[in-house]
């Protein structure tokens, strides 16, 4: 929903990295009205105005992106700005956008042949196999690989866009908690000094305990509507072929993917270069450069009429390349904001997460970085935490590793609470839409996230965060 490609992993996330030329105490509360703005937008205008939103979101998102670089180029310059646009530019969005692009085409060109019967059972089995990938191939591939089929399956149903709801906690979330690979925060954290497998030792209970948790209650929620409602008398997909995968050779372009994020976040060969202020490093240009490389390499080995049965078309794509421009710009003097502690603007939180002791608490970690990477970008969200809790890795995983442990489980499970709180959530939506599924509002979805997840987050707080 990582800017820094390293950060962008598998997608969790998207939004500008840690805003670090700027300096968040020069900014003031109000420079977070555009990125309200932006939020409400999503939130509200698809019910209030369809037909206006449906047909111009693009330019709606690029006036709230200019409400921000407006007033900020006559206040700081038109050089300043232009580092701006570069930054967001050149380190974080095209990054971003070109990962998934790849991770989204690839993952359309598999095809899950067979006429599933998407009953309860088949659901919840589907959801735990992509949480096991989710750790392996990021949030982001794992919910592309897994979505069509899902989608496939119970086309046929009247009821289904709570399937899809749940589908986004488990698979697109929580699933990706376990490695580095999962999702882009615990990227970071490997590359600040974590250890691999730290994540996977010291919050696999409460993975284990919140998947299972949401597995158990879709399964009683899906066996009430299949029960009451049942499934049309046409299945509008009908495939009398037995149960395969067609189009398997792209799980090789998938493969490439996770190899070139690894590769651009573990070799660090010191070359580069500057554009307007942002360091392209070589690393990270050839990493770009191989993934659009990717990209036309995955539809060159799948033919067309396999992406026409798999219903594969860009419509999602666009639609995300289009509104996460206008979420990175306003998101800007947030992030900055957060960055600046004690002397910004959020400097409430800062004090909120310590205690009298002046130690951390883990249960406001917890809840102050997952409540932040509900609606910025997870990744420098757990940065920011990462540092506030004194940044030394060694100290973070020994004596404070409960603190660790909540920025870790924070950042990556509350991802799920909105829509834009992880990448691959909105790309779901899209992409379930485009299917004529009609999926919750943004504040519908927030109703599902607010019922299930907040009680089970309460949980986990008295079992683990105190």
């Amino acid at each position: 929903m990582k800017r820094r490609l390293l950060s962008l992993l598998l997608l969790g996330q998207s939004a500008p990295a840690l805003a670090a030329e700027l300096d968040g105490r020069a900014f003031g509360p109000l420079w977070g009205l555009p990125f309200a703005g932006m939020l409400l937008s999503i939130a509200i205008l698809p019910l209030a105005a369809p037909k206006l939103w449906h047909h111009h979101f693009g330019k709606i998102a690029a006036g709230w992106a200019l409400a921000f670089l407006l007033p900020f180029a006559l206040g700081h310059g038109a050089a300043a700005t232009a580092g701006v646009l570069a930054h967001a530019l050149l380190a974080e969005y095209l990054p971003f956008i070109i990962l998934l692009c790849a991770l989204f085409t690839a993952a359309g060109g598999i095809y899950v042949r067979g006429n599933l019967c998407g009953s309860p059972g088949l659901n919840a089995g589907l959801m735990a196999i992509g949480a096991l990938l989710a750790s392996v191939m990021g949030t982001t591939g794992a919910s592309m690989l897994m979505v069509r089929p899902l989608i496939r399956a119970n086309d046929n149903r009247r009821h289904n866009a709570h399937v899809l709801v749940f589908f986004i906690f488990i698979v697109s979330n929580a699933g990706g908690s376990l490695t580095p690979l999962g999702d882009p925060p615990l990227f970071l954290g490997f590359l600040k000094g974590v250890d691999f497998f730290w994540t996977a030792r010291h919050i696999f209970p409460e993975t284990l305990f919140l998947i299972c948790a949401l597995l158990a209650i879709f399964y009683a929620i899906d066996r009430w509507f299949y029960r009451r409602e049942g499934v049309t008398q046409q299945d509008p997909t009908p495939d009398t072929a037995g149960f395969g995968i067609e189009g398997g050779i792209n799980l090789l372009p998938l493969a490439a993917v996770v190899a070139l994020v690894l590769m651009s976040g573990l070799w660090r060969p010191g070359i580069g270069f500057e554009v307007l202020g942002t360091r392209v490093e070589l690393q990270a240009l050839l990493r770009d450069v191989l993934l659009v490389g990717v990209v036309f390499w995955s539809l060159a080995i799948t033919p067309k009429a396999l992406r026409a049965k798999n219903q594969f078309s860009w419509a999602p794509m666009q639609e995300v390349a289009k509104l996460f421009i206008g979420i990175f710009l306003t998101m800007v003097p947030v992030l900055a904001m957060l960055k600046a502690g004690e002397q910004g603007a959020f400097a409430a939180v800062v004090r909120a997460v310590t205690g009298a002791d002046g130690q951390p608490l883990p249960w406001a970690y917890f809840w102050f970085s997952g409540g932040l990477s509900s609606f910025l970008d997870n990744a420098p969200t757990y940065l920011v935490f990462f540092n506030l809790a004194g940044g030394d890795a060694q100290l973070l995983m020994s004596g404070l590793a409960p603190t660790l442990a909540a920025i870790s489980a924070g950042s990556v499970f509350m991802g799920a609470n909105t829509y834009i709180g992880n990448a691959p959530n909105f790309m779901v939506k899209a992409i379930a839409e485009e299917r004529g599924i009609r999926m919750p509002s943004f504040f519908g979805y927030m109703a599902w996230s607010g019922a299930v997840l907040l009680p089970l987050f309460i949980l986990m707080t008295l079992i683990w965060f105190r």
